[in-house]
């Protein structure tokens, strides 16, 4: 069985072709700027030749797509897109329309000489050329990790965002319940089943990028449960307890928000369940969660991932806490961290078919 597992974050794009007859380090591996930076660019070079732009395609992740279309309206320079694009930038397009977008439909004519800029998370030819440059095949199976608030139109997607959390906390939080399939994708999760409609049916599985990474993470060999595992992104920091590879317990911040001294502090509060939701929601994150916590004393690992571990890393250390370095481990899942998501992406897919076997 060969399967792509593609992790899509806020900087980069990770990507993995697993083949269950080859050692897990042996697969054929790929570190690439994310779709969002890659959409930049093209925007940004339509703006260094003064040319208005034309979004189609789907919603996908936003970030520095985003800041590149408003500073490409700032400019003078004209933006259009079609409904579905659109909603890259919010999920109300009448929002879209205040900020200087014009919406036109999918079948209008393209007005001017504006250049075309598909959006979308993932651009299965660039990878399949990728591949084929060395003689690869596309694998006939995809999954997909993004991260996706949620449309919520009456609830801040922060609060909306923990409320899917929390629910799959309750019903057991195991690796497998953070996962989707084609058809099980909420509608709610609209940058998910935007994804997935990319990929029609060679999507076999979608998560959220912040689980996929915690459950990657336990690879490692240092990771001993329970577990506190902290996957810094370039965008968000999201941290867990699991037991039993059960998440029990989740964190989420900004990390342009977190320095190393107020990381550490946070995370050690939360696991010894003295950090509320409104701790951490009134100034800017997106909350926690506890459902059980033995406190930061049972901790027996403390696993780092992700391509902003050096917030922690290079703190000094006189401002290091001893009781979380004693137990801290920077995660290298099968001697790759940048690669924590897509194994958990894997985990999880495996999680599931074994499920289904059983039924």
């Amino acid at each position: 069985m060969k399967i792509l597992a593609i992790d899509i974050g806020a900087g980069t794009q990770d990507i993995i072709l697993y083949d269950t007859e080859k050692e897990v380090e042996n697969s054929l591996l790929m570190i690439m700027p994310s779709p969002t930076v890659v959409i930049a660019g093209r925007i940004h070079a339509a703006q260094s030749r003064k040319k208005g732009i034309l979004l189609k395609g789907s919603l996908m992740g936003g970030g520095p797509s985003t800041k590149a279309i408003k500073q490409h309206i700032k400019q003078g320079l004209e933006v259009y897109a079609t409904p579905d694009a659109a909603l890259t930038i919010n999920d109300d397009l009448e929002k879209v329309k205040e900020i200087g977008i014009r919406i036109i439909r999918d079948d209008e004519i393209n007005p001017g000489t504006l250049e075309e800029i598909v959006l979308q998370d993932v651009d299965m030819q660039a990878i399949g050329n990728a591949l084929a440059g060395f003689g690869v095949k596309m694998p006939d199976m995809v999954a997909v990790a993004v991260q996706d608030h949620g449309n919520s139109p009456d609830l801040s997607n922060r609060v909306y965002r923990f409320r899917i959390f929390e629910r799959i906390i309750s019903e057991g939080g195991e690796a497998k319940r953070f996962a989707y399939s084609q058809g099980t994708i909420p509608a709610d999760l609209t940058r998910m089943r935007s994804a997935a409609h990319t990929l029609g049916e060679k999507g076999v599985v979608f998560m959220d990028t912040g689980p996929a990474a915690i459950f990657g993470a336990l690879f490692d060999p240092a990771a001993m449960q329970p577990s506190l595992v902290v996957n810094i992104g370039n965008g968000h920091t999201l941290a867990a307890i699991v037991k039993d590879d059960r998440v029990r317990a989740l964190y989420e911040h900004h990390t342009s928000s977190l320095t190393g001294e107020k990381l550490q502090e946070q995370i050690i509060l939360f696991a010894d369940g003295r950090l509320s939701f409104d701790d951490v929601f009134n100034e800017g994150g997106h909350g926690c969660y506890v459902k059980e916590t033995d406190g930061f004393d049972a901790i027996r690992s403390v696993m780092i991932t992700g391509p902003r571990l050096n917030i922690l890393k290079n703190m000094h250390p006189d401002n290091k806490d001893r009781r979380l370095w004693e137990k801290l481990h920077f995660a290298t899942p099968f001697g790759n961290m940048m690669l924590s998501g897509c194994y958990g992406l894997l985990a999880s897919y495996l999680q599931q078919e074994q499920a289904r076997s059983h039924i």
